[in-house]
């Protein structure tokens, strides 16, 4: 059997020249940073430590654009926004130990929200490996076994030859549906010694998509065409496949009324008649999910949050579309569909008839008239007043990003994100400090429009050191930080279940004259001027602080 070659791309007389002849002096850091040219990226994030010094080297000799936090988590937390933001994979250079522990937060909330960072460690000596007890600074026994449980694949470099491939590879198993963190380790000798390698050219790491088997989607769409009380549950897999427009067409197709989950925040238009917008923790909402005889639920897992804490029951048969394999059918009985979610849309809504259900609209109003009073009647003005003054001072096209922080558990439920992929909180794992260092990758990714972050006090100062990274490089983010002494909703919990607290009341910086300190404008503000002073900053160049003193209080949950 002959191969005929001739679509190959052929190189040039000069090319050919540079291959034969690379340059002198590049190393395996070079490698590294070529192969990411390679695959397309222009931006890296990370912090430089003693194995990981020859690919930090290799950077002078890049086009990239580092943009270096002052924590290996921030780091972390500022490439996973930065994935989520462009659709694009977010290198993360770390070093080996302690470097690559501490980023593990972060790969925990970039896995759970499925956002693509491709996290490149140093490794002690090659002389070292193999769980021996050598004694090398920042050594472990196992360090890939700290990580497996965590990423979505491991891949081992032990020779300079291997680098290009094992970078293209986790590159390509990161875009792969669901996204999600993966994990190179490159020898601090490998890193460091000199390659004749040619320079790496442009390489192909395109993902595998993920379609729907076409014998579900017809028995899908016979179940949603023939529907009495069809509803849609939308969650993170539509904001991060980018299908909230066919999400809005098959919901209109069909007339039914779609939930968004706290992952899924701008999936759906706010204002839509058919939007049920996202009160989940609502008893009005889940008893609705539960009426329905046809329950689309498309990238979502149905976890402890968009269940109402595993209160929520379906009567009828349940669809679910879902990229992670593991999550198909993992809590409730479904007709699964292991399918990247614009796909599955898109095949859905060829293949439905369309339904016309007149009273959908009203049904949506009468639940969300019904959540409306039970808030009203907790007298929760303040909360209320506060999220409104954010939502009218964030230029709707400005990214939010969202601490552990009972401000951002309103949002979940009642902030309008108004864009798809505009509102990004921790809510996949649930690790404080998230916020700030999230919005500084996002502000990397376009520094052209203001970015939020929203933390308490607590959270902010997991994350206080990142000012610096602010004002260094001068990205246009606003930090609002609600300060309210101490851990305020481990303050409630522990105050509803045991009537006292522990641990939750905190020591804090005038932060104010500590953001200032670093350079950085700050105000502080009160619940009336919020809107005023915030938009005022986030109209500013650069970085901005912006502190509200104030004790917010949750609404009542109806799962207990």
């Amino acid at each position: 059997m002959s191969h005929d070659h001739d679509d190959r791309p052929q190189l040039t007389a000069a090319q050919a020249a540079a291959v034969l002849t690379p340059p002198p002096g590049r190393t395996g850091g070079d490698l590294v940073v070529e192969s990411l040219q390679g695959l397309g990226a222009t931006t890296v994030f990370g912090l430089p430590g003693q194995h990981a010094l020859g690919m930090f080297d290799a950077l002078r000799r890049s086009s990239l654009r580092y943009v270096g936090l002052r924590v290996e988590n921030n780091a972390g937390f500022a490439a996973d926004a930065y994935g989520r933001i462009t659709g694009e994979v977010a290198p993360l250079l770390l070093s080996t130990g302690p470097g690559a522990l501490t980023s593990l937060a972060a790969l925990q909330e970039a896995a759970a929200a499925s956002a693509p960072v491709l996290a490149i460690s140093s490794q002690i000596p090659t002389a070292g490996l193999g769980g021996g007890r050598h004694g090398y600074l920042h050594e472990l026994r196992d360090q890939q076994a700290s990580v497996r449980d965590i990423v979505k694949s491991v891949h081992t470099v032990r020779a300079a030859s291997q680098i290009p491939s094992a970078i293209a590879a986790a590159w390509e198993s990161a875009l792969t549906a669901p996204h999600g963190p993966v994990w190179v380790e490159i020898p601090q000798d490998v890193l460091l010694a000199e390659t004749t390698l040619p320079v790496v050219s442009a390489m192909d790491a395109t993902p595998r998509e993920l379609y729907p088997r076409p014998e579900l989607t017809i028995a899908a769409a016979h179940l949603l065409s023939n529907a009495e009380r069809p509803v849609i549950i939308a969650g993170g897999g539509v904001v991060r496949s980018d299908a909230s427009g066919k999400l809005r067409a098959l919901a209109e197709k069909l007339d039914a009324p779609v939930v968004t989950t706290f992952g899924g925040k701008g999936a759906f238009p706010w204002e839509h008649p058919l939007s049920l917008r996202s009160w989940l923790e609502d008893r009005h909402t889940t008893d609705f999910l539960e009426d329905a005889d046809v329950l689309l639920v498309v990238g979502s897992g149905l976890g402890e949050l968009s269940s109402n804490y595993h209160t929520f029951r379906p009567h009828g048969r349940v669809i679910q579309i879902e990229a992670d394999a593991g999550k198909l059918e993992s809590n409730h009985p479904a007709l699964g569909i292991h399918s990247d979610a614009r796909e599955a849309l898109a095949e859905l809504l060829e293949a439905v008839e369309r339904r016309e259900d007149a009273g959908a609209a009203e049904r949506v109003r009468t639940v969300l008239e019904k959540v409306r009073v039970r808030i009203d009647a907790q007298e929760l003005t303040l909360e209320q007043q506060v999220l409104a003054a954010v939502r009218e001072a964030l230029p709707d096209a400005s990214p939010s990003f969202w601490d552990m922080t009972i401000l951002a558990y309103w949002a979940w439920s009642a902030f309008d994100a108004r864009r798809p992929n505009t509102m990004h909180s921790a809510q996949g794992a649930g690790g404080l400090g998230y916020g700030f260092p999230a919005a500084i990758g996002a502000a990397s990714a376009d520094p052209t429009t203001p970015v939020l972050a929203v933390s308490g006090d607590g959270g902010a100062m997991y994350s206080i050191a990142e000012l610096a990274t602010a004002r260094q490089y001068d990205l246009p983010l606003t930090w609002l930080i609600v300060d309210d002494g101490g851990y305020g909703i481990l303050r409630e919990y522990m105050t509803g279940a045991f009537g006292e607290t522990t641990g939750t009341e905190l020591s804090r910086p005038d932060f104010v004259a500590l953001a200032e300190s670093f350079g950085v404008p700050a105000v502080r503000t009160t619940p009336e001027s919020l809107a005023a002073d915030l938009g005022k900053a986030l109209a500013e160049p650069g970085p901005s602080v912006v502190v509200l003193p104030a004790l917010l209080r949750m609404f009542e949950p109806t799962h207990l």
